[in-house]
């Protein structure tokens, strides 16, 4: 698959709240001592089982995620509370196969310039109504994150986690190159992707990081020991 058009927008909140919020085997991670709790639009494209042809309805959509970062037995990671997805196969696919939280949405993106303008209201019935609108675009040159800096502690993580509906913990990894990162500014006109979990995020600005597109690949899902 390809991301694509990609704004991390990460927040400083208490850890505990998302400690109890997380599943029991994982250890919520932070750096110098802070939680970070993520909202990250994007678009996939060329999504694909390896070796396969994209399908028709899964192999381009938006995704918006809601995510902060964990650790397992020393081992970091991702930890996703909500993915709202507009392919109907991809939400499905994605819940029977990773168990990672998909929720169907209404989600629309159009560009002008640098400039996206993003737009996403759930519609799923399993949980609660969460929608965000935003307009967001890169204002520097492309450059790595260093190692030991925030912005790597919080992009560059290959592992996701997810819990089994009987409660065991998987994972999966993610392989790609490393985040080809933009700054960024955003204006927010909507934002209440946290609200359905008790969660509200400061009123202080995010921490904005853009990147255009990167290749990724996931490997299939495998039960934590």
């Amino acid at each position: 698959m390809t991301w694509e058009q990609l704004l991390f927008a990460h927040w400083p909140v208490p850890a505990a709240p998302l400690q109890a919020m997380l599943q029991p085997d994982l250890e919520l991670d932070t750096f110098d001592g802070q939680a970070w709790i993520g909202v990250v639009p994007f678009r996939m494209t060329n999504t694909a089982p390896r070796f396969c042809p994209v399908l028709p309805g899964l192999g381009n959509f938006l995704e918006l995620n809601v995510r902060t970062y964990v650790r397992y037995r020393d081992k970091p990671g991702v930890w996703f509370f909500s993915l709202d997805a507009t392919s109907w196969l991809g939400v499905r696919g994605a819940r029977m196969t990773y168990y990672l939280p998909y929720f169907d949405a209404m989600i629309a993106a159009t560009r002008t310039g640098q400039r996206i303008h993003y737009r996403s209201e759930r519609t799923d019935w399993r949980t609660a109504a969460a929608s965000l609108e935003m307009e967001y675009e890169p204002i520097g040159p492309v450059r790595l994150a260093k190692p030991g800096t925030l912005e790597h502690w919080l992009t560059e993580r290959y592992r996701l986690y997810a819990q089994t509906p009987g409660g065991r913990l998987v994972y999966g990894e993610v392989e790609h190159e490393p985040w080809p990162l933009q700054p960024a500014e955003a204006v927010i006109h909507k934002l209440d992707m946290t609200a359905w979990m008790g969660l509200d995020l400061p009123s202080s600005a995010p921490l904005l990081h853009y990147a255009e597109a990167i290749p990724v690949r996931a490997g299939r899902p495998r039960f934590a020991a």
